[in-house]
């Protein structure tokens, strides 16, 4: 989420990413997907407008997203789907962990991703 006077902009949906929660670019930093070194210059965009990989959150406390065509979880070979459903799960739930826990951002990303 690169700070600057605007707030941080959905590259998708052209709307604020107000709220950590909602940040694909930290949840792909804490996948270890982005290095911390480059958080303030990768583009931001919520969660829910990255549906190809949002789609593999499988919790209660969030609204599952479906994605139509090839990239349709189940369209894919089973296994890959439940490795990337745990993984990503994970990865949104140590996200959910770290907003207000007071840890340095380099302690954010998941062990072992």
């Amino acid at each position: 989420m690169a700070g600057c006077d605007e707030g941080y902009i959905c590259d998708v949906c052209g709307k604020p990413v107000d709220e950590m929660i909602d940040s694909d670019l930290y949840l792909r930093y804490i996948l270890g997907l982005v290095q911390e070194a480059v958080l303030t210059q990768e583009p931001e965009r919520h969660i829910r407008c990255n549906p190809v990989q949002a789609q593999f959150i499988v919790h209660a406390d969030f609204e599952p997203v479906t994605v139509e065509g090839p990239f349709d979880k189940n369209e894919l070979d089973d296994d890959d789907v439940r490795r990337q459903e745990e993984l990503i799960t994970r990865g949104w739930s140590r996200l959910v962990e770290v907003i207000g826990s007071g840890l340095p951002v380099s302690q954010y990303p998941l062990a072992n991703a």
